[in-house]
């Protein structure tokens, strides 16, 4: 996992460097590649998830995610389902006909969260405040997976901890946080 640091919108597509770019399409160096070309390894590679979420306001739930399976190359008869099955992992299964409007700022999440997922591509965009949740959605799937930091309010988001020092286990168990003001604000 890799994170691009910017002000407000700095980080663009053309700031990474050539290994970046070649990731998602294995060793193919992505540069050469034409519009269409580019346009398809989009659509089948990337999952994307906005800051504002960019669903269609005119669509239902289920529709804002068969629409990108529709840039994937799925097939018409499997988007259907294959969003179905996503809205239901991502605890909207009885959200599928609810347009954006009808729906909470996280349920939005959820759904562009599900739309980046649905096809299982080889890397997510996403926004920070996206990620974990994307993360946790993930490990519900099945994936394992261990978020590197020194941020106290990510760890206390996640579930267990192990503490190394000097690449040995010193510690594991669960992050707690204590009340502000007090002699340490971040305990384990």
């Amino acid at each position: 996992m890799r994170q691009l640091l910017g002000a407000d919108a700095e980080a663009r597509v053309g700031d990474l460097d050539a290994d970046s770019a070649r990731r998602p399409a294995g060793e193919q160096d992505v540069a050469s590649l034409g519009d269409r070309r580019l346009a398809a390894l989009r659509g089948r590679q990337l999952g994307f998830v906005f800051q504002q979420f960019h669903l269609t306001e005119g669509l239902s739930a289920a529709e804002n995610i068969a629409t990108g399976l529709l840039y994937a190359g799925v097939p018409r008869r499997r988007r259907t389902p294959l969003a179905l099955s996503a809205l239901e992992r991502g605890g909207l299964g009885h959200h599928v006909g609810h347009l954006p409007h009808e729906l909470s700022g996280g349920e939005r999440r959820r759904v562009a969260i599900a739309r980046a997922l649905v096809n299982g591509p080889a890397l997510v965009l996403a926004d920070g405040r996206a990620v974990l949740e994307a993360l946790v959605w993930l490990n519900r799937e099945g994936t394992t997976i261990a978020v590197i930091t020194h941020d106290g309010n990510i760890a206390a988001r996640l579930p267990r901890r192990v503490e190394m020092r000097d690449g040995r286990v010193v510690g594991t168990g669960s992050w707690r946080r204590t009340a502000p003001g007090s002699a340490s604000e971040e305990t384990w």
